[in-house]
């Protein structure tokens, strides 16, 4: 099949290199054509994906997208519809399928919405979401993802492996809102290591943190399985616990007392939790959804609460039945 990739980050370039090495023909598509002249002459995302060579075939490229059987949208959710307006005219009505983890602060549209917004709402569009750290997916590690959406059976043997197995789903909702609050999460669970608190405070922020992804992903209308399983729990147990997670990262930096500030002008990668948090808390608000963990995480990140009164706030709550 003829496939292309758009976004030349760590996991764009990932799955760009998976679905070459399966025998597409693929193209991975990069914002700026000086990104993509020195990937083409170096064989490498050395930005964001070092070290790994790509395949002969895979072609990388910039400007227009072009006929192709399916696509793939690796873009962060901040610039995806900015990005979509730019490639619009030569973007082909083929299956589209996401890759991207957030919520769009503006609208509060996951990105599958923002991609109908622009095309119109007869495209079919996917999402592929679950435990997948790049740098083990492209290293040939074994995992496990969910194809969820429209044509996901159709689509499921274009991206399955014998090291990356897909199933498929029709609850395209709840696994795209389960990959974006997974984010919000990991940047707690970050801060509980950067302070040290230990296994068990980690292990009650999974637990808890799963239960609030379920609530506002049923009153939206996603099914409540959905969040237990590999777009869930899944997504977010890898995300929470692996060293190379962006979010994880930066909330260990946040609990070690660093700035926000300071640890964003730091990094040349996109922390999708950050944008997510501010996203997910308004969106409880307008659905009358209580989301306590992300409401705390929230008054860390852009109130000026300190994470110690953050926490206490969290741990003193109203006692009640589990």
């Amino acid at each position: 099949m003829n496939a292309v990739v758009i976004g030349a980050g760590a996991w764009g370039t990932t799955m760009a290199v998976h679905l070459s090495r399966k025998g597409h023909t693929v193209r991975l598509w990069a914002y700026q054509e000086e990104h993509a002249a020195r990937m083409r002459a170096e064989r490498e995302n050395a930005d964001f994906l070092p070290a790994v060579r790509f395949p002969d075939d895979l072609e990388v490229v910039s400007g227009g997208i072009g006929p192709c059987d399916f696509f793939v949208g690796a873009v962060p959710t901040q610039y995806w519809r900015s990005v979509l307006e730019r490639i619009v005219p030569s973007l082909p009505e083929a299956p589209y399928v996401s890759l991207a983890k957030g919520i769009e602060i503006a609208t509060g549209k996951l990105p599958t919405a923002v991609y109908h917004d622009v095309v119109g709402t007869s495209r079919p569009a996917a999402v592929l979401t679950g435990p997948c750290i790049a740098r083990e997916v492209v290293r040939g590690l074994p995992t496990a993802v969910v194809l969820a959406g429209d044509k996901a059976a159709e689509l499921q043997e274009a991206f399955n492996s014998p090291r990356f197995r897909v199933y498929t789903s029709p609850d395209r909702l709840g696994a795209e809102l389960s990959a974006a609050l997974k984010n919000v999460l990991a940047i707690a669970a970050g801060i509980i290591d950067g302070m040290g608190l230990g296994d068990n405070a980690k292990a009650a922020l999974l637990t808890r943190g799963t239960v609030e992804m379920a609530r506002l992903g049923v009153a939206l209308g996603a099914d409540r399985r959905t969040f237990s399983g590999l777009a869930g729990f899944g997504d977010l147990f890898t995300t929470c616990v692996s060293p190379h997670g962006r979010n994880r990262t930066l909330g260990e930096r946040l609990g070690k007392g660093e700035t926000l500030d300071e640890i964003l002008a730091s990094m040349n990668s996109v922390a999708e939790g950050v944008p997510t948090t501010r996203a997910v808390v308004k969106l409880a608000s307008e659905t009358g959804v209580e989301l306590p963990i992300a409401s705390a995480l929230h008054g860390i990140l852009f109130e000026g609460v300190e994470v110690e009164k953050a926490l206490g706030s969290l741990m003193t709550r109203d006692r009640r039945a589990e």
